[in-house]
């Protein structure tokens, strides 16, 4: 089984408008793609919805991956779901997110977990997102989709670094009634946070909704870099592995799909 491939508009087409970007990957002949929270607020207007998801319908894509509100991003936060104080903030945004998914196609909604909040014990952020993945895996279910969890790299205070990491967490919510709930294996936060991914893959496999790549050093299109990242999928998929992989990377040439045939970009 060949890799089902989905376009990250949040990371490639950036020189181009958000709204222009469903249009930019069909264009390079793609038909899914993935983005982050689309919006600067949690709760949008209906304009700026309706706006978004016209822009995915008419460029004739579908849009498999949407992550949950996760603060400012640029200014360094990294997902709302264990944020104590912002509870209500983040699950106002789970039905604004799972009703735009529900239009639009979304398979799988990455709830980044959120980075260790001074003076607050870590037990009690981790309980606050068992509580929040219990409601937006029971959302993402009425949509027939559901919630992903994401070890990342590059946020010193953010406590998922291993898809272990990952696991233990999704454990917990599964005992506490999540049912809809996977992890998002990025093989370059993996291998970055220094994870063994030829192990992860193949202890964590049945838990694995939803893959992503870039290449190390410098996060950058496959072949940039010195990561093994066509043997980790050619495991993945010989293992078992039916889901899509999400490219995830920063253009770092004047091509950043020449590394992938154009017969291999769409999904049918």
């Amino acid at each position: 089984m060949r890799p089902r491939y989905t376009v990250n508009c949040s990371l490639l087409f950036t020189d181009l408008p958000l709204l222009a970007r469903p249009a930019a990957a069909k264009a390079a002949g793609f038909d899914a793609v993935e983005f982050w929270w689309p919006f600067t607020h949690a709760v949008p207007g209906d304009r700026e919805l309706d706006a978004f998801a016209a822009a995915v319908i008419d460029a004739g894509v579908t849009l498999t991956g949407l992550n949950f509100f996760a603060g400012d991003m640029a200014g360094g936060d990294r997902g709302l779901l264990s944020w104590t104080g912002r509870a209500a903030e983040f699950r106002d945004n789970i039905d604004v997110a799972v009703g735009l998914g529900a239009r639009l196609g979304v398979e799988g909604f990455n709830a980044l977990y959120g980075n260790r909040i001074n003076g607050v014990a870590a037990g009690e952020q981790d309980a606050l997102a068992v509580e929040n993945l219990v409601l937006a895996s029971a959302a993402a279910a009425r949509a027939g989709a559901r919630v992903l969890l994401e070890p990342i790299s590059g946020a010193e205070r953010y406590p998922l670094r291993t898809l272990a990491d990952a696991h233990d967490v999704l454990l917990r919510a599964a005992t506490a009634g999540a049912t809809r709930v996977a992890l998002l294996a990025d093989l370059y936060h993996l291998a970055v946070n220094g994870d063994d991914v030829d192990k992860s893959i193949a202890t964590h496999l049945d838990r694995i909704g939803h893959v992503q790549i870039a290449d190390a050093p410098g996060r950058g299109e496959p072949g940039t870099g010195a990561l093994p990242l066509t043997t980790w999928l050619d495991d993945l998929y010989r293992a078992g592995f039916a889901g899509r992989v999400g490219l995830e990377y920063i253009p770092a040439t004047d091509d950043p799909f020449g590394w992938l045939p154009s017969a291999d970009r769409s999904t049918t």
